[in-house]
């Protein structure tokens, strides 16, 4: 079970990840979330929240590229309350960024690869704290790099 830590009390809480539905939409909201999600239904959206609540806490959006193997992360948010240093929860990103390996491992083991093209000011962050490698304009994470993330956040 993937987890998130809430910051204040340092209680771990166990998290869901499952694919936005239709209805989720409705409180999906660019305020909350800083994009408009509903642009992303081309793609496969997922919802990260407590298990055993509503709240959605983070969202991303991904496109499978099956001939190079490959999960494009195309969007990633968490919401407003849990960015920054106040941030309420720790952990949605990268339980996220574990999520999208999990699933391009399933389909294609070894030979699996999630990118993402990054902001500029995020890259290396994206580098120091997801272990990601630089490819010039995209991050990526691909054999051990991917295989370590995904480590890193079995339970």
């Amino acid at each position: 079970m993937q987890k998130i830590t809430h910051l204040e009390s340092s209680v771990q809480k166990n998290v869901v990840i499952e694919l936005v539905a239709e209805e989720d939409f409705k409180v999906i909201t660019k305020a909350k979330y800083f994009f408009n999600w509903k642009q992303e239904k081309e793609n496969i959206v997922f919802k990260l929240r407590i298990e055993d609540a509503d709240e959605i806490l983070g969202l991303m959006s991904l496109k499978h590229f099956q001939h190079e193997e490959r999960f494009e992360i195309k969007l990633l948010a968490v919401s407003k309350e849990n960015r920054g240093k106040d941030k309420k929860y720790d952990g949605i990103t990268e339980n996220l960024i574990a999520f999208a390996c999990r699933e391009a491992v399933k389909l294609h083991a070894e030979s699996a690869c999630v990118s993402l093209f990054p902001k500029t000011k995020l890259k290396m962050h994206y580098v120091e704290k997801y272990g990601m490698q630089d490819a010039g304009r995209q991050v990526f994470l691909g054999g051990i790099s991917l295989y370590r993330l995904l480590e890193k956040n079995e339970i």
